[in-house]
């Protein structure tokens, strides 16, 4: 990990990387689950979802990919397919895993920003790399499952992660400092993804000019 990420943020910031990666891992087994497939193709979709994100992001970047070098995210990838496939599905009804996705989508949306600041990156696209990193990995498992893409809905998902990484860029840029930026980030993507969640928002649609 980055140095001057752990130094802006203290060593709780691996804990929190690998609680969003789990989260997402989790999306990708239970859509392969959902569908019936084998232990092997869960466990490939649990980790595509929770490292692609974060894999493009940093080959866009010029850093090391994260997973490769790090002994804990594949395997927690791998244990929660583990935990998915042991457990029956009745387990991952209902709209906790909505609200446990809101928080590691507004995480890992600042998470992404961060990383981008610290190697360089210029305001907008270090904002950019924040939704790619909390994106990339739903979009991958979307159109592996064969199901429209988070891009082609109007729900607000992709835009609860750019407000997320836009404000911990523009509160960064401001002086503020990086640990409370951050946590204000968070608070804000997640505060909009869960009033879109409780309340059905969604962007207006295109209609075409009159």
């Amino acid at each position: 990990m980055h140095a001057s990420l752990l130094w802006q943020f203290g060593s709780i910031l691996p804990w929190l990387d690998l609680f969003g990666i789990a989260v997402f891992a989790t999306t990708g087994a239970l859509a392969a689950t959902r569908r019936a497939q084998t232990f092997v193709t869960a466990a490939f979709f649990a980790l595509i979802t929770g490292v692609g994100g974060g894999s493009v992001r940093d080959l866009l970047i010029g850093a090391p990919v994260f997973w490769v070098h790090d002994p804990f995210v594949a395997a927690v990838c791998l244990a929660v397919a583990v935990l998915v496939w042991m457990t029956p599905q009745a387990w991952w009804r209902g709209a906790a895993l909505d609200w446990l996705d809101a928080a590691g989508l507004a995480a890992y949306a600042v998470f992404g920003a961060a990383k981008a600041l610290a190697f360089g990156v210029p305001p907008v696209p270090a904002a950019l790399m924040g939704v790619i990193t909390a994106c990339v990995g739903g979009i991958i498992r979307d159109v592996l499952a064969g199901e429209p893409s988070i891009l082609m809905r109007p729900e607000l998902y992709v835009t609860a992660a750019a407000l997320a990484a836009g404000c911990h860029v523009a509160l960064v840029s401001a002086g503020i400092p990086a640990f409370a930026a951050a946590a204000i980030a968070a608070t804000a993507g997640f505060g909009l993804r869960a009033v879109a969640i409780h309340w059905k928002l969604a962007l207006p649609s295109y209609r075409g000019r009159r």
